[in-house]
């Protein structure tokens, strides 16, 4: 008799992964549940949104209602040490850190999976809407990170740090469905879950108020708000140039286009006060509480040495718009080895840099000391720290940290 494939689910309460537990069992897998406690600290965390015991007991019940063993795991040491531990870094250093991504890399595809193995798993599996696929490349297996089939849903965004062997161990089981036809499987198994409203908050801990669990470590400072015009004479510099291919760009062109753009205080007038720099990132229009402006004010740049913050007026700001970003070598991760370009490649591909954001056409360059991935269309709000992933179609390929 054939011993059935064991996986673990991550139930973490929700909707989601109550359904994929679901399916799992229908699909004739042994299916174990697996709450992960990943936060202590309820002064940060805007009660009745998410709480961790409401979720906790919600994914016990589900379990409960599935026939299916459940137990909970502590990673909260370990969540501190690889995600907010970073993320009070990354702000402080004045970029942007994305949890969500780390927390998939780190947490539910590192620690829970080696947890899951420990229990003698074959899998394990999240309700995340995406798909996994499997070709062979030189007659061996490689596998697909593929969007979800809700579009409005899609989250390969928040994967695309995984590797071939994370994914080889990885189930997607709603990855094919829309959110509606997920919530009708929840109301006809009678889920608790079935209605539950999505959680908003960083993974697995619940909608926190993020200026003050900043603020728990970040201490505040106040600074100046300044003004960028329009109009500088460098923003030319940023331009790509009139009829120019992008495999023709020299190194420097390159540069200019794709490196954060630096500047100072001469460079315009003071508008403002804010209470620290590292509590704002690139592209953000609410908090600045600057009034009689006319259009909106965007953060276009942060200083965190200096505590200033720049802005520019507008959201066709040219320090707003860049045509190009660069990730450093080791920075620089492609879930299709396979497909790796080499020093001197290049390949046009699409790519995202935030979550839900539709796909751009791009170039991406391969030089010596990193990555070049240069837009026909500019983005918007390009910050240090963020995540960019590049897609072939429908498949996340690659990704890496914006420098």
């Amino acid at each position: 008799m054939n011993k059935k494939p064991r996986v673990v689910v991550g139930l973490s309460g929700g909707v989601d992964s109550s359904v994929a537990a679901a399916l799992l069992i229908e699909q004739g897998y042994e299916v174990i549940g697996m709450f992960m406690k990943n936060w202590h600290d309820e002064s940060v965390t805007i009660s009745n949104e998410c709480p961790w015991m409401e979720d906790s007991t919600d994914a016990m019940l589900v379990a409960e209602k599935l026939g299916i063993p459940f137990q909970a795991i502590d990673l909260s040491e370990e969540y501190r040490e690889r995600i907010v531990d970073y993320m009070f870094a990354e702000y402080e250093a004045g970029r942007t850190p994305n949890p969500d991504i780390l927390c998939n890399r780190e947490i539910k595809f590192d620690i829970f999976l080696k947890a899951a193995q420990k229990l003698k798993a074959d899998f394990v599996a999240t309700g995340h809407y995406c798909q996994k696929g499997e070709i062979l490349v030189d007659g061996k297996p490689a596998y697909q990170l593929k969007a979800g089939a809700d579009s409005n849903k899609d989250q390969s965004y928040f994967l695309c740090q995984l590797t071939q062997e994370q994914l080889s161990k990885a189930l997607f089981p709603i990855g094919h469905l829309q959110k509606s036809e997920v919530r009708q499987i929840a109301k006809n198994l009678d889920l608790i879950t079935a209605e539950k409203k999505d959680s908003q908050g960083l993974c697995f801990i619940g909608k926190v108020r993020l200026p003050e669990f900043l603020q728990q470590q970040l201490k505040s400072k106040k600074g100046q708000i300044i003004q960028i015009p329009e109009n500088l004479p460098e923003f030319v510099r940023y331009q790509v140039p009139a009829g120019m291919e992008y495999s023709e760009l020299e190194q420097e062109t390159l540069d200019n286009l794709a490196l954060p753009i630096r500047y100072n205080k001469g460079q315009g007038k003071v508008v403002g006060e804010h209470n620290g720099a590292h509590y704002f990132t690139i592209g953000q229009r609410k908090g600045l509480q600057v009034g009689g402006t006319g259009k909106p004010l965007f953060v276009i740049a942060t200083d965190t040495v200096e505590n200033v913050i720049y802005t520019g007026l507008g959201e066709d700001h040219p320090g707003l718009l860049r045509h190009a970003l660069f990730v450093k070598n080791d920075q620089v991760h492609w879930i299709r080895e396979d497909l790796r370009l080499l020093p001197g490649q290049s390949a046009e591909y699409s790519a995202r840099i935030r979550y839900r954001q539709p796909l751009s056409k791009a170039t991406l360059i391969q030089k010596e000391n990193g990555l070049y991935v240069l837009f026909d269309q500019p983005q918007r709000g390009i910050a240090s720290g963020q995540f960019v992933a590049w897609y072939n179609g429908e498949e996340c390929i690659g990704s890496g940290t914006i420098f």
